[in-house]
């Protein structure tokens, strides 16, 4: 892949780490566009559920099945919208049904060929920050700045039931969720295709006890360190 003019920056990391939220700040503060991987992820699933498509038959779609699904993607200012037959996605995406089978679908090798070329166009021009488990490592290897974000599993677990129930978990649903969560990282780190793993050269920042504003700091110093902004 060619390297784009302007810069690129790579925000990996597992489940719960922060990699969404931390994006979005980075790409608003440096007027980046900002993309979002698991979004789109989720959005295939969408619509797979959507159209009854049985799960026992995902492992054999293709890709002319996955364009079939009319699932698009738009950038559009320093935004990435996603639409499913004309129609915007939004909490849609974050429905306990699509929640419980992204996964599953996020590990298919179609799904992931699928979405490269996807997600390859909106960064074509630069001035993005994309986030996701493979951005530095597969979908922009030529990144200019690659971020690998970590925290610990109780952490994360509490992070992502505060963002699906909006209120503090109490411990058995900590220890629940991590237990969901350990085993989704599990699978992402074991897959053949597309596992998760630190890209080379990425700056790695433990988010478990650093104040959301010092994360994004730290980021934007490194890009301004390794990019002429």
């Amino acid at each position: 892949m060619a390297r784009s003019r302007r810069p690129v920056i790579t925000l990996d990391g597992p489940a719960g780490s922060g990699k969404t939220t931390t994006a979005q700040a980075v790409a608003k503060r440096l007027g980046f566009r900002h993309l979002d991987s698991g979004a789109l992820y989720r959005a295939l699933t969408f619509a797979l559920l959507k159209e009854g498509v049985p799960e026992q038959e995902w492992r054999a779609l293709e890709a002319e099945q996955l364009t079939a699904l009319n699932v698009e993607v738009e950038a559009e200012g320093d935004v990435v919208n996603i639409y499913h037959d004309g129609v915007l996605l939004t909490s849609d995406l974050r429905s306990p049904e699509v929640t419980s089978s992204v996964s599953a679908v996020a590990g298919l090798p179609a799904v992931r060929d699928w979405l490269l070329d996807v997600q390859r166009s909106v960064g074509a021009h630069g001035n993005l920050v994309a986030d996701g488990r493979d951005m530095g490592t597969v979908v922009f290897p030529d990144a200019d700045v690659k971020i690998f974000l970590v925290a610990s599993l109780e952490e994360r677990a509490r992070r992502r039931l505060l963002q699906d129930h909006g209120r503090e978990p109490d411990v058995a649903e900590i220890q629940e969720e991590a237990r969901r969560i350990d085993q989704r990282d599990q699978a992402d780190r074991s897959r053949s295709h597309s596992p998760l793993r630190r890209p080379e050269h990425a700056l790695e920042v433990d988010t478990t006890g650093l104040p959301f504003d010092d994360q994004v700091s730290l980021i934007l110093r490194r890009v301004k360190d390794l990019t002429p902004l």
